[in-house]
Formats: structure tokens, C-alpha cells, sequence
């Protein structure tokens, strides 16, 4: 199984909505936080945020943060929104998926993991047998190791462009006019 490869993509969070998870049979999501809800630099919620959150729990879909940032960041993005929350998780590691969702009280067929990182986030989940979603980071660090990061998620964006077809926000990954 390819662990790297998203199986699905999104321009952004709140393009990931209750009417796409619900045909897609998932119920719960463990989500990533730091630029893939709001940057590094945002320390609470936004109201787009909260709009979200309230959406897929008006539908019946439970959530949780799961993030490799520390207790303080996570436990301040949390304190409005209120949903089960895991700091330090040590994703691309499973440990803390699963406590997750025994935590939401779910299985891994109706469950996916969001976020904007292949080799944490999609890994962590599809490692599981969960599908990831994935988006690109709202305000990407520039240092040598993100850049190298993402240097080595291009060809597995490659393989979701020429499995599912380019779309123009596919550009963050500099996939635009290369042969895939």
C-alpha cells in the first residue's frame, strides 16, 4: 500500500465538506492543526474555523486534533472549540490515531486523517488503513528542512495529478507543466 499518495485532496479545510465525508462513509476525522486549520502563527480559531467545526457536528461527524505541536498550542486552539485534543502525537506514529479514535469511540472504516503533511499526516493515517486528506499548507515554513519536506512530497502529488487530475492549487507543489 502506497502511504504516502493522499487519497483525496482539497484546496482547503472547508472544502472538505459534511455532504463529501458522509458519501465517502466517514464519520470522524482526526485533523492536524498547524497550517492546515490555521498557521503557525494563529494561536486561536477563527470564526471560518468554528463555522467548520459546527458544520460537521451539526451532521454527525465527530472530530478531533491531533497534532505534533506542543500541549500549550494545542490546548489554546482548543479551549473554544472543545473537541478531543492530543499534543506531542509523534505523527507519522500510529499510537496516538488509534487512542484517538477509541477516544471518539469509532472504527477505522468510517474515520480519516486531515492534514497537510504526506510524510506525517498521510502516512500516520494510511499507515492505519485510513484514507488522508490532504490540503496545502496555508503558510508554509521556509527553512531547508520544509523545503526538503516538500521537495520529497512531489512525486506523490504527481501520482494523485495523474490519478485524479491537475487542479490549478495543485501549484503550491510545483507540479504545474511537469509531465506526469
Amino acid at each position: 500500500m502506497d502511504h504516502l499518495t493522499p487519497t483525496y485532496m482539497f484546496e482547503a479545510f472547508h472544502c472538505v465538506t459534511p455532504q463529501f465525508l458522509l458519501e465517502h462513509g466517514i464519520h470522524a476525522l482526526l485533523i492536524d492543526i498547524d497550517n492546515t486549520l490555521a498557521p503557525y502563527e494563529q494561536p486561536d480559531p477563527d470564526d471560518r474555523i468554528r463555522g467548520w467545526f459546527a458544520s460537521l457536528a451539526e451532521n454527525g461527524i465527530r472530530a478531533a486534533l491531533v497534532s505534533n505541536n506542543h500541549a500549550p498550542r494545542v490546548e489554546r486552539f482548543n479551549a473554544t472549540l472543545g473537541l478531543l485534543a492530543f499534543a506531542d502525537s509523534g505523527k507519522p506514529s500510529k499510537k496516538t490515531l488509534l487512542k484517538a479514535m477509541k477516544a471518539l469511540g469509532v472504527s477505522k472504516s468510517e474515520t480519516a486523517m486531515l492534514g497537510d503533511q504526506l510524510l506525517t499526516d498521510s502516512y500516520a493515517g494510511k499507515h492505519i488503513g485510513l484514507p488522508s486528506i490532504i490540503v496545502p499548507p496555508i503558510n508554509d515554513k521556509k527553512n531547508l528542512f520544509f523545503r526538503f519536506k516538500r521537495w520529497c512530497e512531489r512525486p506523490f502529488i504527481r501520482k494523485y495529478a495523474r490519478l485524479h487530475g491537475y487542479e490549478p492549487w495543485m501549484s503550491f507543489w510545483k507540479i504545474k507543466g511537469e509531465k506526469v
